[in-house]
């Protein structure tokens, strides 16, 4: 069994790391802390720290003044929230004013799995990748989380870090070296493409290895930059492959998938098949099994598999 690692401490250790190297970044939370664990942050750096209390539209405004400011604010609260009750703010101040502001979306996906359809964020990829100016990304384990934090402070603009509430298998170690908009290839292979991000990638490895017995070779990237997508990727796996499955603890509904759809459509029409949560809302549960009820199983990548390599044989 794989080594789990808790993506809110691996957060919250990552912020105080970031604290030590960057020291214009402040953090502000809407009251969820304890929720998100940027607590650790408050703890060590408490002058830098700000709890707007439960008022997330007031949460995007403030971090909006800071970073006119020439502060890099890093604002924390339930990822749904960003793209629902706090979207106005999102879009008129953050986006269309283009302040430097970092939107770190906790309970990502259905991570928040027990408080039910009302807290799942699963229609905030394609919500807020409609917004100019916006950079999304959903790192795949706590390594990811503590290399792209700082170049989410480095990076100008608006961004939008997923982050899943939940323990999640190790993937990477010191030495992984992602870059915001270039996606990471876990695994090589010849036959087919599996594009995901976040948990999705770990269960896009176990079935490429159940693919590898029926002599299939799928590569698997790790897409953890939904905008800016990294084209060349995309293409190059579509040329090499010449099928593609995308797979997203989201809708599939204008997000990881139909940002690559789009791509392919345009350009280079390819098999492809979407893996994700169907256009519908989710239900109360155990996080894991949410993932198996609403199709993002591991049977449910290597069946979108089997499908693009049909489609791949018979040209349809």
């Amino acid at each position: 069994m794989a080594a789990l690692v808790n993506m809110r401490k691996a957060y919250g250790q990552a912020l105080v790391r970031l604290g030590q190297t960057h020291p214009n970044v402040v953090v502000l939370s809407a009251d969820v802390s304890n929720s998100d664990h940027s607590y650790m942050f408050e703890e060590v750096y408490p002058d830098r720290f700000f709890n707007v209390g439960i008022a997330e539209q007031s949460l995007v405004d403030v971090a909006v003044g800071l970073a006119y400011s020439g502060k890099i604010p890093f604002a924390n609260t339930f990822a749904f929230l960003f793209a629902t009750r706090a979207l106005e703010m999102v879009r008129t101040h953050l986006c269309y004013g283009e302040a430097n502001v970092k939107l770190m979306g906790a309970y990502a996906g259905l991570s928040d799995s027990f408080d039910g359809p009302t807290h799942h964020a699963i229609f905030d990829v394609a919500i807020l990748r409609s917004l100019p100016k916006m950079t999304i990304i959903t790192p795949a384990d706590g390594a990811a989380i503590d290399k792209l934090l700082p170049q989410v402070a480095d990076w100008q603009g608006p961004v939008y870090f997923r982050l899943s509430r939940n323990d999640v298998p190790v993937l990477y170690d010191d030495q992984f070296a992602p870059e915001i908009g270039k996606a990471h290839q876990v695994r090589d292979g010849r036959d087919v493409t599996l594009i995901a991000n976040g948990v999705m990638v770990e269960r896009c490895l176990q079935a490429a290895n159940i693919l590898a017995q029926a002599g299939i070779a799928a590569r698997v990237l790790d897409m953890h930059t939904v905008k800016p997508l990294d084209v060349d990727a995309v293409l190059s796996a579509a040329r090499e492959t010449g099928a593609i499955v995308t797979a997203e603890e989201a809708s599939i509904v204008g997000g990881l998938g139909g940002a690559v759809a789009e791509v392919l459509g345009e350009t280079l029409p390819t098999p492809l098949k979407r893996v994700g949560i169907n256009d519908r809302f989710t239900e109360t549960g155990p996080y894991h099994a949410l993932l198996d009820r609403y199709g993002l199983a591991v049977s449910d990548v290597v069946h979108a598999a089997d499908q693009v390599l049909q489609m791949k044989s018979t040209g349809r």
